[in-house]
């Protein structure tokens, strides 16, 4: 092999590199603005699904704060709904850290009078036909909370029924349930004290 064969091959397999980089990057950037998107839109379903009467850009109008929740330190993300420029309900992500296999992360809706417009989950890692019953395209009982509020019912029955309280549970899961239904109080009992006015 001469010293040309060598530096021909080595600029070949040089210039093949950037194309395949170029292409990776391309295919990369293309994806991630796919995937943004796609993430926006299933957001915006899943608030709609909560509460759609809101003329505001709640996307635009989303705001964050650092706070101690269920017992952990995290980042929640506020979307406030409006109508004519007032805010008539927050819709909330956070996290619930003590479901059966960890984090379950939550879109709680609450009006401006303290009541639940709805709770949806929108990631978790629960068992597969035992704790995933809690998503609305297995069972609707998450649909269950839809105008509950601090005092309704009373405390001691934010409870599943196997702890004396109001709340069905899973054959086979408890640990699901519970972890919903304590999440959901106490969401309502942050925003009582911090944001419902």
């Amino acid at each position: 092999m001469t010293n040309s064969t060598i530096i021909k091959s080595g600029l070949l397999m040089f210039i093949f590199t950037l194309i395949c980089v170029f292409l990776v990057s391309l295919v990369e950037k293309t994806t991630k603005e796919k995937i943004e998107l796609n993430e926006q839109q299933l957001l915006i379903d899943r608030l709609n699904q909560i509460t759609s009467n809101y003329d505001n850009s709640i996307l635009a109008d989303r705001y964050y704060k650092d706070v101690k929740l269920h017992g952990i330190e995290q980042t929640i993300a506020i979307f406030p709904a409006k109508r004519k420029g007032e805010i008539v309900a927050y819709l909330v992500e956070h996290t619930y850290p003590n479901g059966y296999n960890g984090n379950i992360r939550l879109l709680t809706g609450i009006d401006r009078e303290g009541k639940l417009l709805g709770v949806r989950v929108t990631s978790h890692r629960e068992t597969p036909g035992l704790g995933d019953k809690v998503e609305t395209r297995k069972s609707d009982w998450i649909k269950g909370f839809n105008g509950l509020s601090l005092d309704n019912p009373e405390k001691s029955k934010w409870r599943v029924k196997r702890d004396g309280g109001n709340f069905d549970q899973f054959t086979g899961a408890t640990i699901t349930p519970r972890a919903i239904v304590t999440a959901a109080y106490q969401i309502l009992e942050y925003f009582d004290k911090y944001e419902v006015k």
